[in-house]
């Protein structure tokens, strides 16, 4: 264990607190008020802004901007928070910002998310545990990403929108509403496909999960049936299943209603 090892050309505030083993690089910004966690890498000409914690083996890359003020109308100056876990890949000119008053003043991001060039983060974002967000895909504000979600370059996400728990949204997409939990959508505006069946098959889902996946995929978008019967039926069935559990409790508390999905073709 050493101390943070700083670049003679760094601005590093006096009332920063930096961990064991930190490393900054040439031109980087740390401000006041900032806590990095120990052997957390700042690269050359990175920002971290006021009012940011982070935790540890973070990797922050040149020109990425950490914590910066919201772009919100309603911000006025207030305190707010930025904090982010261990284990982040924040990757070139990615913009993550502070959370706001009104959305109550946090924006998290968890554990070993990967977040590549260009991502954007808004104000009072919750984006959890092992997530990736490809290149230029962005969180409008207050949205909410589960575990373990994956959301393709170039895809935007609508505020007040949740990514359920190991959802796939495919490149180019908008996200108006609430995906669930194993789902995948694709297209402008997005459409659920189909469940997230390579997702499912990376973590050796039984088959008996997979199955119940699709019957959920039938039941919500094709039967026909109403959606809190769809829901009734599909818990019946598959109710023991803690993931099916968690689709239903997901669909069941979604404000912004659900995704549509594509219409299937008639032959």
């Amino acid at each position: 264990m050493a101390a943070p090892v700083i670049h003679p050309s760094a601005f590093v505030s006096p009332r920063a607190e930096l961990g064991e083993d930190v490393v900054v690089g040439p031109c980087a910004l740390i401000e006041e008020d900032v806590v990095i966690g120990a052997r957390t890498r700042v690269d050359a000409f990175a920002s971290i802004k006021r009012y940011t914690t982070m935790g540890e083996d973070n990797h922050v890359h040149s020109h990425a901007m950490v914590g910066g003020e919201p772009q919100d109308l309603k911000f006025h100056g207030e305190v707010s928070r930025l904090i982010i876990g261990s284990r982040n890949s924040i990757r070139e000119f990615s913009t993550l910002h502070r959370g706001t008053e009104s959305g109550g003043g946090v924006t998290s991001i968890g554990d070993g998310n990967l977040l590549m060039a260009y991502v954007h983060v808004a104000h009072d974002c919750t984006v959890r545990n092992n997530i990736v967000m490809s290149n230029n895909a962005t969180l409008a504000g207050h949205c909410l990403v589960e575990d373990g979600a994956i959301i393709g370059g170039l895809s935007a996400v609508h505020q007040f929108t949740r990514v359920g728990r190991h959802a796939f949204v495919g490149g180019m997409s908008g996200i108006s509403q609430d995906l669930p939990p194993w789902m995948l959508a694709v297209g402008n505006r997005a459409l659920v496909q189909s469940p997230n069946i390579v997702g499912l098959r990376r973590i050796k889902a039984s088959q008996e999960l997979v199955s119940a996946f699709k019957q959920a995929y039938r039941l919500l978008w094709f039967s026909g049936i109403p959606r809190p019967d769809a829901l009734l039926q599909l818990e019946a069935e598959y109710g023991h299943l803690p993931e099916i559990a968690e689709f239903i409790t997901f669909v069941r508390s979604s404000e912004r209603g659900i995704l549509p999905a594509e219409e299937r073709k008639r032959d």
